[in-house]
């Protein structure tokens, strides 16, 4: 099997590493922006003649028909998000298979008839959240007979041992991303009815409940964007549910600390003038804090998958709760957050390309991928899902 690989950064070089492993994997073409750094990283693991180094721009589609040309049975897209489209185009043109982690786009599902009739697979959102969440959610909604309650938690925070600065918080993403999702609106479902929460309230004592996470402690969960897409993907009325969320969650006292951080404004996208100079307050944090909030090299980062489905079952009433908890790897030195993301869209590839998974078209984690043999993919790396029924 050859893999082209678009985007070596952090999660990039978690799925390298996870394809130089693989047996089935004969040769990956590496492609990046920064082809110094690319070829530095790759003779430093010792990656040997297996990998191929090549600069791309994303942009050109004359490279990418040049780096695809290669005879390659698949491609893993790490690259920004905002390539996706021309990869997804890239791949069509060329007709060949493609998995990535970012949520799917409007241009992608209008030419899904064309990727089926390619005889192509297409897998997005399959890295950790979206990835793994959404086959876990698939597969509870599927064990039960009707679904009255959903709940989908994600986690990205410091060991409790790391959390050693005021916010016991240190970035493991892009922390400007992560500022953005701090002023996002949200949807849930309560008590049957669609709640609506703003961008300033996310953080307020009503919209946060905590959540006991065996082996790492109580943990506070606030609302985390829109959850009623859930209901769609999983196949489910809206209005059938009971409560359906989705939800972040952080070391206990961060909502209070970002609420007022919001309520002064210091996470508005609207430019200041400070000393003849615009500012974005939003970005000024970003830079401010980024430096103080940053990993040391024998320091663990967590990340946390947690799914509770509510239902009936022949006739009885069940509570399950899948639930992963990773952390990082200190002697390959990637983090829990690239192992989580890597490693989840180099299986999507492995399963694509040695026709593990066969269904052609678009695909989505939450309908098309084994669950059993995903978890068993998972564990071989080190990474467990847990499985429990009230």
């Amino acid at each position: 099997m050859k893999v082209l690989l678009l985007g070596v950064g952090m999660q990039g070089k978690a799925a390298l590493y996870d394809l130089v492993q693989r047996d089935e994997v004969s040769h990956i073409i590496a492609a990046d922006w920064d082809f110094a750094a690319l070829q530095a990283h790759v003779e430093e693991r010792g990656y040997g003649r297996k990998v191929q180094c090549e600069q791309v721009d994303a942009t050109n589609p004359d490279e990418l028909d040049r780096l695809i040309g290669q005879g390659v049975d698949v491609i893993i897209d790490l690259l920004p998000t905002p390539f996706i489209n021309t990869i997804v185009a890239a791949a069509l043109r060329n007709q060949v298979h493609l998995t990535f982690t970012s949520y799917n786009t409007p241009e992608l599902e209008a030419v899904a008839d064309e990727v089926e009739a390619a005889g192509i697979t297409i897998l997005p959102e399959f890295g950790l959240d979206p990835g793994i969440d959404l086959v876990m959610l698939g597969h509870a909604a599927r064990s039960l007979d009707s679904v009255e309650d959903v709940f989908c938690y994600g986690s990205g925070i410091p060991d409790i041992a790391a959390a050693d600065n005021p916010i016991k918080y240190k970035i493991s993403w892009t922390f400007e991303g992560v500022m953005k999702s701090y002023r996002r609106e949200g949807w849930l479902v309560q008590d049957g009815k669609v709640v609506h929460i703003d961008t300033s309230a996310m953080f307020a004592p009503e919209n946060v409940h905590m959540v006991d996470i065996e082996g790492i402690g109580t943990l506070e969960a606030y609302p985390n964007g829109d959850a009623r897409p859930y209901a769609a993907l999983l196949d489910l009325e809206q209005s059938s549910l009971h409560r359906l969320g989705r939800y972040a969650m952080r070391w206990p006292g961060h909502s209070a600390f970002w609420k007022k951080i919001v309520d002064l404004h210091l996470l508005d996208t609207e430019p200041i003038v400070v000393d003849g100079h615009p500012v974005s307050p939003q970005k000024f944090m970003a830079a401010a804090l980024a430096p103080h909030l940053q990993y040391g090299d024998d320091e663990q980062d967590v990340t946390i998958i947690r799914v509770e489905v509510k239902g009936m079952k022949d006739g009885k009433r069940k509570h399950l709760i899948y639930q992963m908890v990773d952390k990082r790897n200190l002697e390959t030195g990637f983090m829990s957050m690239n192992r989580t993301v890597g490693y989840t869209v180099s299986i999507g590839a492995l399963m694509i390309g040695s026709g593990q998974l066969a269904k052609r078209g678009l695909l989505s984690p939450v309908q098309d991928i084994p669950f059993g043999r995903f978890v068993q993919e998972l564990a071989e790396r080190g990474i467990e899902v847990t499985v429990e029924e009230e």
